[in-house]
């Protein structure tokens, strides 16, 4: 991967941006764009998009979604202590002792996860896993009103404070990867448009909002509906099946370094898919394939059913530790994946059909 490009895989990597509170991630996401695409734009929802080849046929979305998961402020005690609920789907075992950078109306104010020290946890209490009701954010506040003379409140979002890290020439580990690598990707697919052959398609890359928490659609609902497109290309994270005590038999066969995912089922529309595979091996970009017989927990849950429906595939990164602030992933799967949709979207012209036949 080129080096100006791992360099913006940082920078958007270690900005903090839960969902709802994308606005930063999203500001870093669009000077990117700006240097190379036709239009750059944002919404109400907070969604960013960048597209090339206006008027061109087909429309076309490339969507990874902006946001990370984070947590919330719920209540500040009397000693200055604050309690925290998750935004998102949180394993509260990885919060213990972590340090956490919250975004206030004051600036960023850091603290550490408190929980009672082990050798003050009696009797079965110590096999029992941590909740986040037993956690709580210590900001070295003397009392309540020193917390909040910090600009605290309650409702403040933050973030794991942890930057990404390189682990050896390939991988690197990070805070946010899920999703907001799908972000990176779907942009580095559109410069590589930008720079190669310029595709008679209309292409809009999208950074959507709140899909951690998009339970009816998150973004990616309002931004499909905008951009109209006849086919879309979500980008998101997968479970990588090669660390220790990851079921293959329930998930597939994904290793670090092995290639984008095409997933098939549910939302993957087969026409797309079949295209996504045939350009894939026309390429010689290695993947593989996964199933998702019901629903793909993805962007694409919502993409699909807009409007009139939208052809679209899901398109994953193998990831390592999801949902943690060490999210493993390969630089090469993301190169990998960027060049498979660049060449797809290359392949799409005005006569383009996605109905089934």
């Amino acid at each position: 991967m080129r080096e100006e490009s791992v360099e913006f895989l940082k920078r958007l990597l270690d900005t903090p941006g839960p969902s709802g509170f994308e606005a930063a991630a999203a500001r870093v996401w669009r000077r990117e764009a700006e240097s190379f695409a036709e239009r750059v734009e944002a919404d109400v929802m907070g969604n960013s998009w960048a597209t090339l080849g206006t008027g061109g046929a087909p429309r076309v979305m490339l969507a990874g979604h902006v946001d990370e998961i984070g947590v919330m402020v719920t209540h500040i005690d009397e000693n200055g202590f604050l309690y925290i609920d998750g935004i998102g789907g949180w394993d509260p075992q990885v919060l213990v002792a972590q340090r956490i950078r919250l975004l206030t109306r004051a600036g960023h104010v850091l603290g550490v996860i408190g929980k009672k020290p082990i050798h003050l946890i009696r009797g079965e209490e110590k096999e029992k896993a941590s909740k986040m009701t037993d956690l709580w954010v210590d900001i070295g506040a003397r009392n309540r009103d020193d917390a909040l003379a910090r600009g605290v409140r309650v409702g403040d979002p933050g973030v794991i404070d942890a930057h990404l890290v390189q682990l050896g020439d390939d991988l690197i580990a990070s805070r946010s990867v899920d999703n907001r690598i799908g972000a990176f990707v779907v942009l580095e697919a559109l410069r590589l448009l930008a720079e190669g052959e310029r595709p008679r398609a209309e292409v809009s890359a999208v950074a959507t909002a709140q899909e951690e928490i998009g339970y009816h659609g998150g973004g990616a609902r309002t931004a499909a509906y905008r951009l109209d497109p006849q086919v879309a290309i979500v980008v998101d994270v997968t479970f990588a099946t090669d660390a220790p005590g990851v079921e293959k038999k329930e998930l597939g066969e994904h290793k670090l370094g092995g290639g984008p995912v095409i997933t098939r089922g549910s939302a993957a529309h087969p026409v797309v898919v079949e295209q996504l595979v045939l350009t894939a091996e026309r390429e010689g970009i290695p993947h593989t394939l996964a199933a998702s017989p019901r629903f793909t927990s993805t962007d694409a849950d919502a993409i699909y059913l807009s409007r009139a429906g939208v052809a679209t595939a899901v398109v994953s990164v193998p990831n390592r530790y999801m949902h943690s602030p060490n999210e493993v992933v390969a630089l090469s799967d993301l190169e990998a994946t960027a060049r498979l949709i660049a060449a797809f979207v290359r392949s799409l012209g005005p006569d383009s059909d996605f109905v089934p036949r």
